[in-house]
């Protein structure tokens, strides 16, 4: 009888729960898809279509060097539009995605690139590296958080 109470404990008893799996996250695949979207906003950028510009998230800040924290989408765009007004047609900017680090959840990634700002002739005028920390809202990774420093000599 004993052994027969014993056994039912035991089959009663609380389960061991299984480990819930990992997202399958494709670095690489993630890697192209952050490309792609500096790839389009290079693009927007270059042609001076910045209201088309969805890269940013609505509370994006953005971090520069000698100023103060670009805080918000409009404020972003603003500061982009006024320095284009200053910038002579045909010059081109372009992205180049180095290295992605992805959440275990592939809900956030920072991003590490390199820029290239050159002018019609491709000479370069400007260059440097750049962070960017996406993180995926409604299904799309936008940007919540952005930096970039030059590395070009001061003059």
């Amino acid at each position: 009888m004993s052994s027969c109470l014993i056994a039912i404990l035991i089959a009663c008893g609380p389960k061991k729960e299984e480990p819930i799996a990992a997202p399958v996250i494709d670095k690489e695949q993630i890697k192209k898809e952050i490309q792609d979207k500096e790839n389009r906003f290079a693009e927007l950028y270059n042609t001076r279509e910045l209201k088309s510009i969805g890269y940013y998230a609505d509370d994006a800040i953005s971090f520069s060097q000698n100023k103060a924290a670009l805080e918000g989408k409009p404020a972003i765009i603003e500061f982009m539009k006024a320095g284009l007004e200053d910038t002579p047609m045909g010059n081109k900017i372009t992205f180049t995605t180095k290295e992605v680090f992805v959440s275990n959840d592939g809900n956030q990634v920072v991003e590490v690139g390199y820029y290239t700002l050159a002018d019609s002739t491709d000479f370069p005028i400007n260059t440097g590296n750049y962070m960017v920390l996406f993180e995926k809202r409604d299904g799309n990774y936008v940007v919540v958080r952005d930096m970039s420093a030059s590395d070009m000599p001061i003059e």
